[in-house]
């Protein structure tokens, strides 16, 4: 398979940051803070040669955290070339260095990175410290005493000649820096996390008052630019897309459907893990709205069968994905037999968490869970790969279904993951198990739909847990399972914080799904926010 060729034209059309990937879990979260400022902005390993950043002219630079220690024999070294990059101005580009990044400026500058007495993980209060009676520029309008979020176990003790503390916390004397002759600033806390109060401030700060940025990328023209450059690509040739009814897949259908038309084949496989009802309303969905050409296979059954005792979920994500592929490619075939010819192109609704969580995208980031859309698609399926939302965040993707009209129940819908109810089975996956899940999730998605709650939440949903407890239902005793709810609120997925959902409406849950199905008897409530956890249970 030959992998997606970077969008060289759409980073050419606007003015942008470049971010440098040193392995934090947060990198594609800077860059979709940047967004949110209006300026375009993109990611590229830590390891990239400087000229290839300097050819990229970016307005500014940016330096992830990362998972290391400056000290570490593997960890990734900062090139000192970045702070002789200029504009075409003359003027030279800015550089904010976050946590690791700030770390790695201090060590190459001649700075003290040490190991500190307490590892400051969680929220903090950050003290802005005023120069000469007036505040560095990356702190406009930043009030001392708000939140920051902290997550390191490294701090500095010493900063490199020409640098000066503007700002510090209980725990952190340096909490934040800038070179006081050239625009170059760190922060040892992350601005990317929603728990830091006035971070999009921050990244605002040095889009606009420090690297003089004026915005001008916004989903509008993201849409404009994709239609193009897909038909551009395209040409007169055929796309495959695996259709899910996700907002993901969706909106990636939507946007190939608007550049390609009756190009675009799209394939709805069954593969007996989906929600209530998903089977009939993604049909009815894209063959009625939609009127594409949708093709459906009902592989349940195999399945179903493959991941009879499997209770690992990693073993259930790559069952679930080696027989996806199996079966999807078994409907190209058919696809190529109608147009006489195979399809060229495969495309897939893949998102910046995806690969973020999945692969080292770009640069060393750590592997937490594996996605069957993501770094494992085999060689001899032999497709050119189409992702237009590789860079995106979900709630981009949203915002760019709007602009496409894609109705609103698919578009405003909780994300639901590739291996579907497989991994919110905390056991064995079985037809009965299928059936208890399925009707416990279903009561809890129509009760937050009843009470306007569904639009409050980001994600949603029950998981059945491998436990079983006693209970007394109709004086008689009982022994049986336990579905855990879980409901979280967040903007793009990459932290979140659980839902403070109403008792009473917890309590009507509970009770519907204890007296409406049969083989549940205890509901319990996760308040686990990411991080540490993560969404899904598994």
């Amino acid at each position: 398979m030959q992998c997606e060729m970077r969008n060289t034209k759409q980073a050419k059309m606007h003015e942008k940051i470049v971010i440098l990937d040193f392995g934090s879990q947060y990198t594609q979260l800077i860059a979709r803070r940047v967004r949110e400022t209006g300026v375009y902005s993109e990611i590229h390993p830590c390891t990239v040669d400087t000229a290839e950043v300097a050819a990229l002219d970016p307005h500014g630079v940016i330096l992830s955290g990362g998972p290391c220690s400056v000290y570490d024999d593997e960890g990734p070294a900062l090139d000192p070339a970045l702070f002789e990059l200029h504009r075409p101005d003359g003027t030279p580009v800015p550089v904010l260095g976050i946590c690791y990044g700030l770390q790695a400026m201090a060590h190459q500058f001649g700075g003290e990175v040490e190991r500190a007495q307490r590892r400051e993980f969680g929220r903090a209060q950050i003290d802005v410290q005023p120069n000469g009676g007036e505040r560095s520029q990356l702190f406009a309008d930043v009030p001392s005493g708000s939140t920051v979020w902290m997550s390191h176990s490294d701090h500095l003790t010493a900063l490199p000649d020409g640098y000066e503390v503007i700002a510090h916390t209980d725990n952190a004397p340096v909490a934040a820096v800038r070179d006081t002759d050239g625009p170059y600033y760190g922060v040892q806390f992350h601005p990317e996390v929603v728990h830091t109060d006035f971070g999009h401030q921050i990244l605002e700060n040095f889009a606009y008052e420090i690297c003089g940025c004026n915005g001008d990328w916004t989903p509008a023209s993201f849409v404009e630019e994709q239609v193009r450059d897909i038909r551009e690509r395209v040409g007169d040739r055929h796309v495959i897309l695996g259709l899910s009814g996700g907002v993901d897949s969706s909106v990636a259908a939507a946007l190939l459907q608007r550049a390609l038309g009756d190009q675009l084949h799209c394939i709805f496989v069954n593969n007996g893990l989906l929600r209530k009802g998903e089977w009939a309303q993604v049909q009815d969905t894209f063959r009625g709205h939609f009127d594409m050409d949708l093709r459906t296979t009902d592989a349940t059954d195999r399945f179903l069968a493959r991941l009879d005792g499997v209770t690992d979920p990693e073993e259930k994500r790559t069952i679930v994905g080696n027989t996806f592929i199996e079966v999807f490619e078994e409907q190209t075939e058919e696809i190529a037999a109608d147009l006489g010819h195979r399809p060229t192109f495969l495309a897939q609704g893949t998102l910046y968490p995806d690969l973020i969580e999945s692969v080292s995208f770009k640069g060393p980031s750590a592997t937490i869970k594996t996605h069957h859309n993501v770094g494992g698609l085999p060689e001899e399926l032999d497709f050119e790969l189409i992702e237009p939302f590789r860079e995106l965040f979900k709630d981009e993707v949203r915002e760019i279904g709007r602009l496409l009209d894609v109705p609103a129940p698919i578009v405003d819908r909780h994300p639901f993951p590739g291996p579907g109810l497989a991994i919110r089975i905390l056991d064995a996956v079985t037809p009965e198990r299928l059936a208890l899940l399925r009707e416990a999730d279903a009561i809890f998605i129509d009760e937050l739909r009843a009470n306007d709650l569904y639009d409050e939440v980001w994600q949603a949903f029950a998981v059945l847990l491998p436990v079983q407890t006693v209970g007394v239902m109709g004086d008689e005793r009982t022994y049986e399972n336990v579905c855990a709810l879980r409901a979280v609120t967040s903007v793009d997925g990459m932290t979140a914080d659980w839902a403070h959902l109403p008792h009473a409406f917890l309590g009507r849950v509970s009770n519907r799904i204890v007296n409406e199905v049969p083989g549940i008897n205890r509901t319990v409530y996760d308040v686990s926010s990411k991080p540490p956890a993560t969404i899904e249970w598994e």
